[in-house]
């Protein structure tokens, strides 16, 4: 069953923001203690190797702990200090105290230090005012004072001010204060001007993008990922040959890896994506495996297609079941065709369901498939027409056999043109054996067309036979190489007739030496003789008994001959008979005459009438006479008349 639960390209889910935090402004002269603390508590970023385990040694989380307690014990001491300073009147510790206080989450304690230092001339407090009374929901009164803070310099408030205004619809606002902080080094305000000027389709997006992802922020380097893997796609789809597109692809993958190795679960699976198409499928694994164990559906879906692909079936279905269950039905596709190839029709109409449940409508497509397998024909068509009118093009086309099956050819007409305008190749040939049915051949040998330009083996024999039907030898031969070169051996015998043809006589060798240069049309002749077609195979034994090798030219008319064809066993017979096998010569003549071959009758009552069995001679003259064609009707005639005479004398 051809089921449409493989691996998809992975597509684009459309560009994903995380909301960035407003950042708390700390003085320079904030003490290295509440970096100590910060650090201790970041997470440990596992997903360089996918092979780390996540769990801590029990000695180190011991060790951490320690630390933690040291470096609060320390903070302790720090923010005491920082308050007896500010009750001194100290602004800078003002400012300090209230950072302190603010990342905290005390804003009772943190915003009569704020505004104090605020009052005093702090930038960095008058920014971090305005995050605290954002946190309160003041966002007039916080936008006020960081407006304040960026007027005096400070990134951080030019940064949040820009995102208020944005919030608020005010792009042009919003671009000015982001431009500030962008220009001023700001990440973040870097990477929210290029957000903007993306959604406003802005070509110099790219470039702050780039400045942010530069800098560290995972995010835009993801995104500038995304823009240039687009870019490279459009690249191959046009067939530019200018390196453009390979450039970019590259430069893709390093931003891809480095936004991987900052966590970025979508870029890891992007990034095992175009490892697995270059065919370095262990690193990819990997980078889908780092992906998945994040929570990446998709990265788990692929992982299992990469396992199920190394003959790894159970551990494959264990990554689609966790994808599934995540809501993935590319994944959930994959299960139901698993269970249907064990022969699990019940499980996997369960998944297809399931598929379909999770909006990849390649569930009803598969369960029509899977329905028209067991002969449930109106469930089956139930199924292709839910997927054709979600613009499922198979199942269109599937839809549209079906109903041609059933002798409703007006009804299947226009689901093959809808699969067909959709881009389904097999729909634009059944379309061409639909209208040569109805004797249109020239709509017919449009459609042909039109499936062969996309590679339609049997659509390009159609097209071959067509053009030579109509005497344009050069596109027939064009077409009859592709359909051969697709594994035609139709094709491929029509193409080494036609080259026959056009052979010059075969010049006569000295002493009669055979020949044993092989030309064009006999390597075509033997390419259909070894896909199994007859007259190919008789061809193939003719050209070898004209080289004068025997032991060949009855192997292939044997073969063609057990095939069924009645002049390989006629030439099989004829080749027996010179070798002086005659009553296996005999054998092979009855067979081909039983299948109609009139020579092989004539050869029969010959040989009949010679042994002195007349009547059966003159049965056999009677068949050939039957049979023809006309030459061999007029002798068996005479030899008929003969044996007769003879017998009534």
């Amino acid at each position: 069953m051809d089921v449409m639960g493989d691996k998809a390209t992975l597509f684009g889910t459309g560009r994903f923001v995380r909301s960035a935090d407003r950042l708390v402004d700390r003085p320079a002269e904030q003490s290295a203690a509440m970096s100590a603390h910060r650090l201790a508590h970041q997470s440990v970023d596992h997903s360089a190797d996918s092979s780390v385990d996540p769990s801590v040694d029990p000695a180190v989380e011991q060790a951490i702990d320690q630390a933690v307690e040291r470096d609060e014990a320390g903070e302790a001491a720090e923010e005491a200090r920082q308050r007896l300073a500010a009750e001194a009147g100290d602004v800078q510790a003002m400012s300090v105290l209230g950072a302190m206080l603010l990342r905290r989450g005390d804003l009772d304690g943190a915003e009569p230090q704020l505004r104090a230092a605020t009052a005093a001339g702090d930038r960095a407090a008058a920014n971090n005012l305005g995050v605290l009374l954002h946190q309160r929901g003041y966002a007039e009164e916080a936008a006020g004072w960081w407006r304040i803070a960026a007027v005096a310099g400070s990134a951080a408030a030019a940064h949040a001010l820009g995102r208020h205004h944005r919030e608020r619809g005010d792009e042009p606002a919003a671009e000015y204060w982001l431009r500030q902080a962008a220009e001023q080094g700001h990440v973040l305000g870097a990477y929210a001007l290029a957000d903007l000027l993306e959604h406003r389709g802005d070509d110099s997006a790219e470039q702050w993008m780039r400045a942010a992802a530069e800098r560290g922020h995972r995010e835009a380097a993801y995104r500038l990922a995304r823009t240039l893997d687009r870019r490279a796609l459009c690249e191959q789809e046009a067939g530019a040959d200018n390196g453009v597109g390979t450039s970019a692809l590259e430069e893709a993958e390093q931003w891809y890896r480095q936004a991987a190795a900052r966590g970025h679960r979508r870029a890891a699976l992007h990034l095992g994506a175009i490892l697995e198409r270059r065919g370095d499928l262990k690193e990819a694994g990997r980078w889908y495996l780092t992906s998945a164990k994040d929570g990446e559906a998709r990265a788990a879906c692929a992982l299992g297609f990469l396992l199920r692909d190394a003959g790894d079936a159970e551990s494959a279905a264990v990554w689609w079941l966790r994808a599934a269950h995540e809501g993935d039905g590319n994944a959930a596709n994959a299960l139901g065709a698993l269970h249907a190839e064990r022969g699990e029709t019940q499980t996997a109409e369960r998944w297809y369901r399931a598929a379909m449940d999770a909006g990849d409508v390649n569930g009803a497509y598969n369960l029509g498939l899977l329905c028209a397998e067991q002969g449930r024909t109106a469930q089956a068509e139930q199924w292709y027409r839910r997927a054709a009118y979600a613009g499922h093009r198979e199942a269109a086309n599937a839809l549209a056999i079906l109903l041609l099956q059933g002798g409703d050819a007006t009804g299947a007409e226009p689901w093959f043109s809808k699969a067909a305008e959709a881009g389904s190749v097999d729909a634009a040939f059944n379309l061409g054996i639909l209208y040569a049915g109805r004797g249109d051949d020239d709509t017919a040998l449009g459609w042909y067309e039109r499936a062969a330009a996309a590679g339609h083996t049997e659509a390009a024999l159609q097209v071959g036979i067509a053009r030579l039907r109509q005497g344009d030898e050069q596109t027939a031969e064009r077409h009859l190489r592709c359909a051969a070169g697709g594994g035609s051996a139709e094709a491929a015998y029509r193409l080494a007739t036609l080259l026959d043809a056009r052979r010059p006589p075969a010049p006569a060798h000295e002493l009669g030496e055979p020949s044993h240069e092989k030309s064009e049309c006999e390597e075509w002749y033997e390419r259909a003789a070894s896909q199994g077609h007859r007259r190919a195979q008789v061809r193939v034994g003719m050209l070898a008994a004209a080289r004068g090798d025997v032991v060949e030219a009855a192997r292939w008319y044997r073969e063609a001959a057990e095939g069924g064809s009645r002049n390989g066993a006629f030439n099989l017979g004829l080749l027996l008979a010179r070798e002086g096998s005659e009553p296996e010569a005999a054998l092979w003549w009855t067979r081909a005459a039983d299948a109609g071959h009139g020579r092989a009758a004539l050869r029969l009552a010959l040989v009949y009438a010679r042994r002195g069995e007349l009547a059966e001679g003159q049965r056999w003259a009677d068949r050939a006479v039957s049979l023809g064609p006309a030459e061999v009707a007029e002798r068996a005639a005479r030899l008929r008349d003969a044996l007769r005479e003879e017998l009534s004398a």
